[in-house]
Order: structure tokens, then sequence, then C-alpha cells
């Protein structure tokens, strides 16, 4: 079975997406729809933009579900999914590509979600560190003993993991799992605490707008992050969108899942391999792909 999957923040890059809008009118036409949209040309900082605008949160996130659902729709009959699944916020981009959201309303969710999330981290000093090496229960287990907020937000594949929370406790966190036997616990260089409980304003904001937001039944089963499962209900869908931004990404159980239920061949639509990695970590048998938009189709 045919699995398609969605990256998320940090796959972002300078000139992304200016291919498609050079090569087909169908691309052209999505990215100036987004223009007007968002209410500024993200087509400028996208195609032009250095690595530093790239990184502001309200651009990020628009610009990386812009790629991957601009992609896919590029990809016409090519574009076959039977499973799919997205990073965080990849997850938009996923449940677009499958038929679930239109393009106008994914494309608002996500803007609304990065301005949201971009001032839960204004609040109070919040951060994410990436720890190797150790099993998930011990990471869960040393979070559990540190004083403050400090979660496991990002089980990304096995040995990889990734903590959230207020930046004091993720510190003494870092410290205690390297105590504990971590090849690696090191700070990462984002904005705020993603997936823990520092982004519950966020969640209130986002979960208006999800509620207010309608949603179809996909054309195929989504795994989504929160529970690593196959989902199909819109009402589920929802729900589990909004637990989304205070609850950990369950991205190795979601791949494992999914081999469990018949997926063989994983293609990741979007910019980068980060996920292509991850999912060769969790199964090695699995095979892996990037989703190419070969000119001549148009």
């Amino acid at each position: 079975m045919n699995a398609y999957i969605f990256p998320g923040q940090g796959a972002q890059f300078s000139g992304m997406g200016l291919d498609l809008y050079e090569n087909s009118k169908v691309a052209q036409e999505l990215f100036e729809q987004a223009n007007s949209i968002l209410g500024f040309h993200i087509t400028d900082i996208m195609f032009e933009g250095t690595a530093e605008d790239l990184k502001e949160t309200k651009v990020t996130q628009p610009a990386i579900f812009l790629h991957s659902v601009i992609l896919a729709k590029v990809l016409g009959d090519n574009f076959k999914p039977e499973l799919v699944a997205g990073h965080s916020l990849g997850e938009f981009s996923a449940l677009v590509a499958a038929g679930a959201l239109t393009f106008k309303d994914g494309l608002k969710l996500v803007s609304q979600r990065a301005l949201a999330m971009q001032k839960a981290c204004e609040i109070a000093p919040s951060t994410m560190a990436a720890v190797l090496g150790l099993e998930d229960n011990i990471v869960e287990d040393v979070c559990a003993s540190i004083d403050g907020v400090v979660v496991a937000a990002n089980y990304n594949c096995p040995g990889q993991l990734v903590i959230s929370g207020e930046t004091t406790a993720v510190e003494k966190a870092c410290e205690a799992l390297k105590e504990a036997g971590a090849r690696r616990a090191l700070l990462l260089p984002v904005g705020g605490a993603f997936h823990s409980p520092m982004m519950e304003p966020a969640r209130e904001e986002l979960a208006q707008a999800i509620e207010n937001t309608t949603f179809s039944k996909p054309n195929c089963p989504i795994y989504q992050n929160v529970t690593a499962t196959a989902v199909t209900d819109e009402n589920e869908i929802k729900a589990n969108l909004i637990s989304q931004l205070t609850a950990p990404v369950r991205w190795t159980q979601s791949v494992q899942q999914m081999i469990a239920d018949g997926a063989t061949h994983f293609t990741e639509v979007g910019p980068g391999k980060v996920l292509q990695g991850l999912v060769k970590k969790i199964d090695r048998t699995a095979e892996t792909a990037s989703a190419i938009f070969e000119t001549e189709q148009n």
C-alpha cells in the first residue's frame, strides 16, 4: 500500500516552490490564491527570501504547507494515496491532500495556527531539546521527575525524542538525561515549547477556528499525531487537530501502525527528506521516496 507523508516545520529552504510556480499553471494559480488569502506575498519570501526570512513562524508554516499541498495537486493522477500522515504542521497538508479540507480553509487554519503559536511563545520563556540514544520510557520518567513543565513532545523514531517545556525545566532535564545515559541532549533553535502544555493559549484560539471550519470525510485514512491510528471520521479529525498543539507527535507509533495496516511504500510530499530518514530508522525494510513533479505532465 502507498502511504504519503507530509513534513512539518524545519523542512523549509530558500527557493522552495519556485520550480512548481514556473512549470505548472495549476501551481501558479494556487500560489497567487495563497498570496491573496494571506494578505502578503508569501511567494516572494519562499522564492527569494533568505533562510532567516523563512524562519519566521507566520511564514514558515504556510510556506511548508503550500509547498506540500501544491506539489500533491500538480501530481494529478500520479497522486493516489491509500494512507496519509503528516508530522505536526504536516497533518494539515495531509488533510487537504486527502480531501478532508479545502485548500483555502487549510491555508487559513495553518496561518491562524502559526500566529496563535507565536503569541503563546511570547507569554513565557520556553524551548525544546532533542534527546538521542535513550528509551522513550526513560525520557518520560526523567521529565516527570523535573520541577516545572517539561514533557516528551515528538516521538520521531526509536532513540530520537524531542522534549518541550519551560526553558529552565528543559535545561535541567537535559542534564538529568545525560546522566541517565543519553548520547546527546541539546537545546533546539526554536521559538517555543511546541506540543506541550505551554501551547494551551494557542490550542484554545485554534479550537475556535477549527470548530468553525467545514471538514469532509477524507478519501483515505489519516494517521493522526495524537492517536497514531487511522481516522476517517470528521469530528474525530477535528478533535485530534485541536489536541495536537498540546499533545505529543507520535510519529514512531504512526509509522509502525501504518506498516501494520499494510503500508509498504512511503512517499514524502513537500520540502526535504527528513521523514524518509525517520521511516527508515523505524523500519529498514520500508521503501521511501520523494514526490517528484515532472514538468512534462503539464
